[in-house]
Formats: C-alpha cells, sequence, structure tokens
C-alpha cells in the first residue's frame, strides 16, 4: 500500500510540474520575449563622430630624389640617412659601367656615320655641280639646233638659190653670145675669112656654154627639189633631237638630285640618330651621379613608404637594384609637416576635404597637433591593392597647421578627423542596433520583456551611433540582441496580431548627419586630454546600416 500511494503522489506532482512548466510557457509566448542580458540605458549629450586612423610624418614641402637612369642599375654609393648635404653634395651615385660601354660602342658609330654624311655631302655637291654642267650644255645644243634651222632658212637656203639663179643667168648670157659668136663664125667661114677649125672652136665652146647653162638649171632644180628639202628635215630632226636630249637630261639631272639628296638626308638620319643616341647616352650616364637640388637633411624614400621597398622590409642601402623612375631620397624643404594616412573605403563618404583633424604623434603622446584634410586619392593606394587585394585604402592628406619643428619625417601618429560634433544627441552602443526586416531596430525595454523597437539611425563613430528618431534619454535598451532576430520576432497567431500595432517604419538614415563637401565643418578647441563623450571610438568606424 505504501509503494502504491507514493507512486501515485509521485504521478500527480509530476504532472502538476508539467503543467506549470507548459503554462509558464503559454504565457512567456503571450507575453514575454524571454530575452535577457545586460543593458544600456540611453543617453543625451555631446556626441563627437569622428574617424580614426594611423599614418606617417612627412614634409610638406621636399625635394624627391628619383633615379632617371632607364631601365634597372644598381646603387654604388648612397649617402647615409639622417645626413645634412648642401647644395651640390653627392647623394647617389649609380653604376655605370654598361652606359659606358654603351656610350663607346656608340662614339664610334657617330664617327662612322660623320663620315658617310660627309661623303654624301661632298657627292650631293658634285652631282649638283655635274647636273648644272649637262644642263647646260644640252641646252646650248638645243641653242644651236635652232639656231642652224633659222639660219637656213633665213640664210643658207635664200643665198644658196641666188647663186643658183645666178649661175643660171650668167650661163644663159653666156650661152647665147656663144651661139652669137658661133652665127658668125659660121658666115665668116663660109666667106672663108676663118678656118675650120676656128669655126668649129666657136661651135665647140657654144656647146659648152649650153651644157653650162644646163648644169645651172640642174643644180637650180636640185636645190630646190631635193637638197632643201632633205637640209630642212635634217636640221628640223636636229633641232628635236637636241630638244629631247635636253629633256632628258633634265630629267636625268632631277633624278641624279633626288638620289643624291636622299642619300644626303639618309646619312644625316643616321647621323642624328646616332648622334642622339650618344648624347642620350651620355645624359644618362651623367644622371648616375645625383647631386643635392638643395640644402636639407638626406631621408631616403624607403622611410618614409611604411614598409620598406615594393612592400618589403628591406631598407635602400648600397647594391640594391632599382628601377627608373623610383624614388630615392627626400630632402625636406622648411619646417612644415603633413601627416599621410590610409583611409579605408568604408570611411571615404564621411569625410572631406578641410574637416579638421586632430593629430597624436606615438613618440610625443602628451602633444597635441591641429590639421585639416587637404586631398583624398580618388583611387586606392596601389601598393596596398598589389600586397593584399581585398585591402582598399585612399591615401589622403592632412596639412598640419603652423611649424613642428619637433616633428620629423617617417614619425608614425595617429589622426583623428573629425567629422560631426553635436551637442546634443540621442546615443546607444553601435552593438544594440540590429536589422529586422531590412529596418534599424533596438530591443526596447518595457515591463518585464524586451520588444522590438523601430528607429532611426544618423552616423557612428563604432562605438556609439546617433539615434535620430525613436528613442528617448533614460529608455534602456538590449546590449546584447539575439543573433537569430527573426526566432525571437515569430510569435503565435494571437501575439502576431498584437504586434501588428508595433511600428515599423522605413529607416532613413538622417541627411543633417552627412557632412557636406566643402562646407566648414564644425572645429573644436579643447586642452589635451579632455574627454569627449561617447568619442572614443574605434578608427575604423564606417558609415553603413548597423548589423
Amino acid at each position: 500500500m505504501f509503494n502504491k500511494k507514493n507512486t501515485t503522489i509521485a504521478v500527480v506532482l509530476t504532472l502538476v510540474v508539467v503543467g506549470v512548466i507548459i503554462a509558464s510557457q503559454r504565457l512567456s509566448n503571450r507575453g514575454s520575449s524571454g530575452l535577457t542580458g545586460p543593458t544600456f540605458e540611453v543617453e543625451r549629450g555631446p556626441l563627437t563622430i569622428s574617424v580614426i586612423e594611423s599614418g606617417t610624418i612627412q614634409a610638406r614641402d621636399r625635394h624627391v630624389i628619383r633615379n632617371e637612369v632607364e631601365g634597372r642599375t644598381s646603387i654604388i654609393y648612397l649617402v647615409a640617412e639622417g645626413t645634412h648635404v648642401q647644395e651640390g653634395d653627392l647623394l647617389v651615385e649609380l653604376d655605370a659601367s654598361d652606359l659606358e660601354d654603351r656610350a663607346q660602342d656608340l662614339e664610334i658609330r657617330v664617327q662612322n656615320a660623320e663620315a658617310d654624311l660627309i661623303r654624301s655631302q661632298e657627292n650631293y655637291a658634285i652631282t649638283e655641280s655635274q647636273t648644272e654642267s649637262d644642263v647646260e650644255l644640252a641646252e646650248l645644243d638645243y641653242e644651236f639646233a635652232k639656231q642652224d634651222y633659222q639660219q637656213y632658212i633665213d640664210g643658207e637656203y635664200p643665198y644658196e638659190l641666188k647663186q643658183r639663179e645666178s649661175d643660171i643667168t650668167l650661163a644663159e648670157e653666156e650661152y647665147a653670145r656663144a651661139l652669137q659668136n658661133m652665127e658668125w663664125s659660121e658666115k665668116l667661114y663660109e666667106e672663108n675669112y676663118i678656118s675650120q677649125t676656128e669655126f668649129q672652136g666657136d661651135q665647140l665652146q657654144s656647146k659648152r656654154r649650153e651644157l653650162d647653162l644646163e648644169l645651172a638649171r640642174g643644180r637650180l632644180d636640185l636645190l630646190t627639189e631635193f637638197t632643201y628639202t632633205r637640209k630642212l628635215a635634217q636640221l628640223e630632226s636636229d633641232m628635236n633631237q637636241a630638244k629631247s636630249s635636253l629633256e632628258r637630261t633634265r630629267r636625268r639631272a632631277r633624278a641624279d638630285m633626288i638620289q643624291a639628296e636622299a642619300e644626303l638626308k639618309a646619312r644625316e638620319a643616321e647621323y642624328n640618330n646616332q648622334k642622339r643616341r650618344y648624347d642620350h647616352v651620355q645624359d644618362q650616364i651623367k644622371k648616375t651621379k645625383i647631386y643635392a637640388p638643395a640644402d636639407g637633411m638626406v631621408i631616403h624614400a624607403t622611410s618614409t613608404q611604411g614598409g620598406g621597398r615594393r612592400g618589403t622590409q628591406e631598407p635602400l642601402e648600397a647594391g640594391h637594384e632599382v628601377r627608373e623612375r623610383e624614388e630615392l631620397i627626400h630632402l625636406p624643404a622648411g619646417q612644415r609637416m603633413r601627416a599621410e594616412l590610409n583611409v579605408h573605403e568604408s570611411n571615404l563618404d564621411k569625410i572631406s576635404a578641410e574637416m579638421p583633424v586632430e593629430i597624436t604623434i606615438d613618440a610625443m603622446p602628451d602633444v597635441t597637433y591641429y590639421g585639416k584634410v587637404t586631398s583624398i586619392a580618388p583611387l586606392p593606394d596601389p601598393t596596398s591593392m598589389w600586397l593584399n587585394p581585398d585591402l582598399k585604402v585612399y591615401r589622403t592628406d592632412v596639412e598640419i597647421e603652423g611649424s613642428a619643428a619637433r616633428l620629423r619625417p617617417g614619425m608614425n601618429c595617429r589622426a583623428e578627423i573629425i567629422v560631426k560634433e553635436y551637442d546634443d544627441a540621442v546615443y546607444v552602443p553601435i552593438q544594440a542596433v540590429v536589422r529586422v526586416g531590412g529596418r534599424p531596430t533596438v530591443f526596447l525595454h518595457q515591463g518585464d520583456e524586451f520588444v522590438p523597437h523601430p528607429v532611426e539611425i544618423g552616423l557612428d563613430n563604432n562605438r556609439m551611433v546617433h539615434i535620430t528618431e525613436g528613442l528617448e534619454e533614460g529608455q534602456h535598451v538590449l546590449l546584447s540582441p539575439p543573433l537569430d532576430v527573426s526566432a525571437v520576432v515569430r510569435r503565435p497567431r494571437e501575439v502576431e496580431e498584437e504586434s501588428t500595432d508595433i511600428p515599423m517604419q522605413p529607416s532613413t538614415t538622417d541627411e543633417s548627419d552627412a557632412p557636406q563637401s566643402g562646407q566648414d565643418q564644425p572645429r573644436r578647441q579643447r586642452p589635451d586630454g579632455a574627454q569627449r563623450q561617447g568619442g572614443q571610438g574605434g578608427g575604423q568606424g564606417s558609415r553603413r546600416p548597423v548589423e
């Protein structure tokens, strides 16, 4: 009996406990989120939005000494870093042995090219003189041919024609006289006044004169019908041949001159090319010795690049190989300084030119310098991208105000860029804000539970976020919202109906919080060591929806 009674009591107690647990769970589902953890009381007061980055100190005005020797060459002498040099002192000497060998070879080529050029110049002068003589001779032959042609038409032919005609006239007169003598001789012979021999002599004389007349007439016909035509054609041909020869001579002269000129230009181009290459190598040899352009303290370029040559820890020293246009030495000019920062891409939309900056030096933490942003690179730093393709940082220059005699180039610094300062702002820790359905939301303490409450946010400094709407000072929010927000927000149907009364307004960033480029940003002067309310957050803050 006792065992049965005890068993019955145990079963009843178990059922009661289970019922209580189930009832508690139902009540919890109806009215409590079941969330617990540390809370934060919403604060109201001054809030500073800033971006903190590390960087190095550089001289604002400096002479950058670069390697101007083409290709790659080695350093054989390098002035020690920190040395104070005067203008004209030797800073760097590069290996010039290869350049000197090239200079000797090019010097020989220049001499050969110069000899070829002189020969071409003389050949051009000879060709020019010869072509001028040939053209003048051809022109003279053509002129003589024209004169011969005109002389024959106007002089020789009329003269010969008249001579033939006069010969005929004389022959006719002599023939007539011979006939007359023969007639008288015939009468005298018949009357026996003269002998037969004399009569026959007169007959022979008459016959001779007749033949002379026929020959004179024949010579005239030969002149007019054959000799004139042939001679005229010959002279005209000679004139045309002389004209053609003159044209050929002129063309040949032009061709010879063009060829001589082309050869001369080619030799001139070859000489100038070799001379230019020789002069260029000589100039390169001069550039292997780099002298100080002004007085100053020597700083090796690798000491200002934060990580050595090409991202290594290797400092610049004699024996190292350097490339063309590589920075070797910086010579600061004056005591004005600037800070070089690498700003992460997530902070780019926060900062702009002319924003105030407070700078502390690692070596002098008790001193604060003030300055302003002067420039932001439009493209990410290529060295950082080469070392880490996923890291995008942008070179940002900060001008340090006044004289900074204690600062030295290459010092590490920490710069706080003041994005915006609020005299009266509501803020909560950044980890207290999550997104529910794409809206910034906090878990607000109401009664005995934490309920999701939508808010509107502004800028953050990676520690505190500005609440522009949705919270009041003194309210409490959960500092550790659940990772799986959807599981907490999910309710039974009746709870979901009640939860529909919670306003879930779309979150929009307060545009008044965004710094406007080109506008003066509030600059806060404060004594060293003073604290800002909520302003000492991490340096990699970003203006982004809080996760």
